[in-house]
């Protein structure tokens, strides 16, 4: 992607016309960052979002995308995106999403994020008793994510090693059964484990 190549901060490893070999692509590039389209030709972008993280977990993978409607932002979220950009700001939110979700956050165009929380809003009343047995600092953790912290925030706020934030935040997505921060932070929502 060239306006990567722009950038002094990232480099562009490989770019795809499709997903149709997305496993052996990401296994051999090995990215900190995906940047995955829905509309590709063959498999969809959301399809190939489930299938990386069948395998990976850590990747960050931002949805860049022209499809603003509730389902696909959805299914990109409940796969396994790590955010949501729209392409018309894409020229001048790119950087800072990037360095946003390597940081640990969940970038989002402001419309987006709304329409997450809406839709959060209105299943909120599907409650599940499942017991997610997170402990009292897994609890003020994922507290954190839902407050839009980042990894650092979190550290900092918690007096805790950024390294100790990440272990922490691996158990949770292990006890809640996400792959994402935006996936865990809306099952805290509905599920009401944090408040």
């Amino acid at each position: 992607m060239q306006l990567i190549n722009t950038s002094d901060d990232y480099s562009c490893s490989g770019a795809f016309n499709n997903c149709n070999n997305v496993i052996d692509d990401v296994k051999t590039l090995n990215p900190d960052v995906i940047l995955m389209d829905i509309d590709m030709n063959g498999r969809s972008g959301i399809e190939a979002v489930r299938l990386i993280r069948e395998f990976n977990s850590e990747v960050k993978i931002i949805i860049l995308t022209v499809f603003d409607d509730n389902k696909n932002v959805i299914d990109a979220i409940s796969a396994g995106a790590s955010g949501y950009l729209l392409k018309k700001y894409s020229f001048d939110k790119l950087f800072t999403a990037i360095a946003e979700v390597l940081d640990g956050g969940a970038p989002m165009s402001s419309n987006i994020a709304r329409m997450v929380l809406e839709h959060v809003a209105s299943n909120s009343s599907f409650i599940t008793t499942e017991k997610y047995e997170l402990t009292a600092r897994e609890k003020d953790i994922l507290t954190a994510l839902v407050k839009g912290y980042s990894y650092k925030m979190i550290a900092s706020s918690l007096f805790i090693s950024f390294e100790t934030v990440k272990t922490h935040i691996r158990n949770i997505y292990e006890k809640l059964h996400v792959h994402s921060q935006s996936e865990a932070v809306a099952k805290a929502l509905k599920n009401r484990i944090v408040k």
